[in-house]
């Protein structure tokens, strides 16, 4: 068995993969209203202070999405913040998922030539649909072989920030009917 290093919580996804996570490498998007008054500095800061608790405080080595994002939650209503969790939002058909590995190999060897305005394309196709979730999993197989990486690099790391922009822009660009939520998920199905 290999340990888990110090700085990682390993989360249990609702796939029912573990994956081992830092801090640095969970990303939360707040939407709306809420993203108006907070700053994403201060909201990385408290899922820091959350992952801090659990890792540190509670001396966990593991814990469940569902229970770091209500965690998450409870600090942010006490900041004032009006949180709707995705995990809330009931699933449905018109709920949509896409293979962000799958684009990059689709990509090929242009890589992120190609990568991104296919990523463009993905968002715009599943918002004709009026989801009240987009998906995208695999985030971080993507940013490996994007990179040309074996392991998690420094370039690795810069390069998941800029999809995750990217898709948050991507959002914000498209004038769609509905309220919806983003959801990436770093580990593929």
């Amino acid at each position: 068995m290999i340990a888990l290093a110090s700085k990682c919580l390993v989360f249990e996804l609702a796939s029912g993969e573990s994956v081992p996570l830092s801090a640095e490498m969970i990303s939360v998007e707040v939407m709306g209203e809420a993203a108006r008054r907070f700053e994403p500095e201060f909201v990385r800061n408290a899922a820091a202070a959350v992952f801090h608790y659990f890792r540190h405080d509670l001396g966990r080595e593991t814990v469940s999405m569902a229970e770091f994002a209500e965690a998450l939650e409870r600090v942010l209503r006490d900041f004032g913040l009006n949180v709707e969790s995705v995990q809330e939002l009931p699933a449905q058909k018109s709920d949509l998922d896409r293979d962000l590995r799958a684009l990059a190999q689709e990509s090929g060897e242009a890589g992120e030539l190609v990568f991104f305005p296919r990523l463009r394309h993905a968002v715009r196709e599943q918002l004709r649909l009026s989801p009240r979730v987009i998906r995208f999993h695999g985030l971080r197989s993507c940013v490996k072989r994007l990179a040309g990486a074996r392991r998690w690099s420094p370039r690795c790391e810069n390069l998941q920030e800029q999809i995750l922009d990217y898709l948050r822009s991507c959002l914000g660009a498209e004038s769609h009917p509905r309220r919806c939520a983003l959801v990436v998920e770093s580990a593929s199905k």
